[in-house]
């Protein structure tokens, strides 16, 4: 369990903010890159402190749930951007989608917020030589996309599908592979739930020659539905598609 603190907070796109955190505990966290995710403990509405659990088994999570709300601090899964250990930095990208206590928390950010991590791990885990890829998310997992490709070896050959709420929210001056296609797909204004966009994409687009690993995140419907059309009607094996529902549209994570 590590305990940081805000240091400073920059609106990325108009609908994307990243919250730098920072402190000398970051030292015990190792960078893994690519989708390294954290759970992220930050404070409730109201409180002037951050109650973090003392204990890094399974049973932090009850500790969490048997403190009092008014202790009690909201833990939320993200991944982390980026990390810096030479300046003891890592940063937090986060999709503004919607009234979320993160959303919420993130934009109301000040330099000093108290804020924790705990390592999760990765689930970007492609086969040794998977040089062919599909990349495929929302906006909710753009942050991750955007680190594996950071990190991805020059060899990758990737199509990778970003849907983001608008326009503004393409990134000019991301840093891919050379053999990394990257389609952004915006909403601009359509009513379509986050997440069908990039489905009927992909479902509509020819797919890599060859054997290739897949790695889609985001809303729970675009997750199970691209598994689903992958290895049903195109014939993919399901040990090559790795696949995480983030969120579900119309349901708040639990408190």
């Amino acid at each position: 369990m590590i305990t940081l603190e805000v240091r400073r907070t920059v609106r990325t796109t108009p609908h994307f903010v990243t919250v730098t955190l920072g402190g000398p505990q970051l030292a015990h966290l190792v960078p893994s890159g690519f989708d390294q995710a954290v759970r992220l403990f930050f404070p409730r509405a109201g409180q002037n402190t951050l109650t973090m659990p003392t204990l890094s088994n399974e049973a932090w999570m009850a500790q969490v749930l048997l403190l009092p709300k008014s202790r009690r601090p909201w833990v939320r899964n993200y991944t982390v951007r980026r990390v810096r250990p030479e300046l003891a930095e890592l940063d937090i990208e986060f999709a503004l989608h919607g009234a979320t206590p993160a959303c919420a928390w993130a934009l109301a950010a000040r330099p000093g917020d108290p804020a924790g991590v705990f390592d999760m791990g990765l689930t970007y885990l492609p086969p040794p030589g998977a040089r062919r890829q599909l990349l495929v998310a929302d906006e909710s997992a753009v942050p991750a996309v955007l680190a594996i490709l950071e990190d991805a070896p020059a060899a990758l050959e990737a199509d990778v599908y970003l849907e983001v709420p608008g326009s503004a929210d393409i990134r000019t001056d991301l840093t891919a592979p050379a053999g990394a296609r990257v389609h952004w797909l915006p909403r601009d204004g359509s009513t379509a739930l986050p997440g069908r966009l990039a489905l009927d994409a992909v479902s509509s687009a020819p797919l890599p020659d060859g054997p290739f690993y897949t790695w889609v995140a985001g809303e729970s419907g675009l997750a199970t539905g691209l598994r689903r059309h992958l290895t049903r009607d195109r014939g993919v094996p399901r040990t090559r598609v790795a696949f995480q529902g983030y969120w579900r549209h119309g349901r708040s994570s639990p408190g």
